[in-house]
């Protein structure tokens, strides 16, 4: 595997674990339907959060949420309404759907993970 993908894979461990560190149970991981793919569905409360992990090894070319472009989200709405459609009798009707970004990257010779709730419009 190429080592920007085995920093990907990492990126996404670390948020899952921040995330249920933080109270969420995840859902699913990697959640793919056609071009879309969802890397974290997890919910905490009444709350599912659509998350995108971004990790990058350094911040010189910008924030990793910097690197979410309006392509990617379009394709997670898409894929995020498949998920619930899928699984409508799941889910409570009082379910908020939110969009998350954990945003990791490379601080020394350890990672810092920044969590950033309703990142993006949604629907």
């Amino acid at each position: 595997m190429a080592e920007h993908n085995d920093l990907g894979k990492l990126g996404e461990d670390l948020a899952a674990v921040h995330l249920e560190e933080n109270g969420y149970s995840i859902l699913e991981r990697n959640f793919v339907i056609q071009k879309a793919e969802i890397d974290i569905i997890a919910q905490k409360d009444s709350v599912l959060a659509i998350v995108e992990v971004k990790t990058r090894s350094s911040l010189d070319f910008g924030s990793p949420q910097d690197f979410v472009k309006q392509k990617k989200i379009q394709l997670l709405i898409k894929a995020v309404n498949a998920y619930i459609n899928d699984r409508e009798k799941d889910f409570a009707e009082d379910l908020e759907i939110r969009f998350d970004i954990v945003a990791v990257h490379k601080n020394g010779e350890t990672f810092a993970i920044e969590h950033l709730t309703d990142a993006f419009y949604h629907f």
